[in-house]
């Protein structure tokens, strides 16, 4: 006879053993988290859970692509010594700690390859240096500061970099090439033109070339050897269809008190006379021009 505590229930033997058999229906078995330690399979549970979470990633990635195209900026150009080269937001901030003095100059090899390399070195030590079972970021002190530590250093060096980018385009002056793209695109679509294809516009031909204005003045003060000896640019910007952009009174402006570090101030150097002289011959230099 078969011992047992509730006197209501039903006994099943199973055959002439006299085993009772238990009904397990209705148990839910405990997760992995009741057992410290140990983990869940990793096939195919834990694998199933991070192809999930790469899935998220991955359409939230392509969205954000889809909504934002990045930014072509114009071919690159040797001679343009104003151009104020940027990495992408990501690379921000290694781009300014290579800055700092030891990372560069003498030390350039350690910010190549030291100061870039431990956290990749990092990455690979760390499952044989951090061997705790302990999960949760409050009990392992030293993994969590470190990843503190790295999210702090990297979201600061990256705000400083752009702030110094920033700063670099007010003082000389400059529109990034994305946004000067952005805003031509948008001009030329008002105006009924067709959208500008960088690299292919039509470079306006040079009006009244044997203008005193420009075979003397301006070759006696060494504007050639900035914005070219046919106007097409060299180290500076190029001066062919500038009528169409600035003002004699802008232009008059800026060969006077000049522009950011790349234009300096002619003001002493020239009479009044002179750059009016000029200013009145730049301001000619228009693209529908003969």
């Amino acid at each position: 006879m078969a011992h047992k505590h509730d006197p209501n229930e039903k006994v099943v033997f199973v055959g002439d053993s006299r085993i009772r058999k238990r009904d397990y229906s209705n148990v839910t078995p405990p997760d992995y988290t009741s057992y410290p330690g140990k983990s869940e399979a990793f096939i195919p549970n834990f694998l199933l859970k991070e192809w999930m979470v790469g899935v998220v990633v991955l359409v939230g990635f392509l969205t954000l692509v889809i909504a934002e195209p990045a930014p072509l900026g114009y071919p690159a150009d040797p001679l343009n010594s104003a151009f104020i080269p940027m990495p992408d937001w990501y690379f921000l901030f290694l781009y300014q700690l290579l800055k700092y003095p030891y990372a560069s100059g003498d030390y350039i090899v350690l910010g190549i390859l030291g100061l870039s390399g431990i956290p990749f070195i990092a990455l690979l030590l760390a499952p044989f240096l951090d061997t705790g079972k302990e999960r949760r970021f409050y009990r392992r002190p030293i993994a969590s500061s470190l990843m503190i530590v790295s999210l702090a250093a990297v979201t600061y060096l990256t705000y400083v970099s752009w702030s110094h980018y920033q700063h670099e385009l007010e003082a000389n002056g400059q529109i990034p090439e994305h946004i000067e793209r952005e805003i031509k695109a948008e001009e030329a679509v008002k105006n009924g033109k067709p959208r500008p294809v960088p690299g292919k516009e039509k470079i306006a031909a040079m009006v009244e070339a044997d203008d005193p204005a420009f075979t003397d003045t301006m070759t006696q003060a060494q504007c050639i050897a900035c914005h070219g000896a046919e106007l097409e640019g060299a180290s500076g910007p190029a001066l062919r269809g500038i009528g169409d952009t600035l003002s004699k009174e802008e232009l008059v402006t800026i060969i006077t008190d000049g522009k950011g570090d790349m234009m300096p101030p002619f003001k002493g150097d020239l009479s009044e006379e002179q750059i009016d002289q000029i200013a009145t011959w730049l301001s000619k230099q228009k693209a529908g021009a003969e």
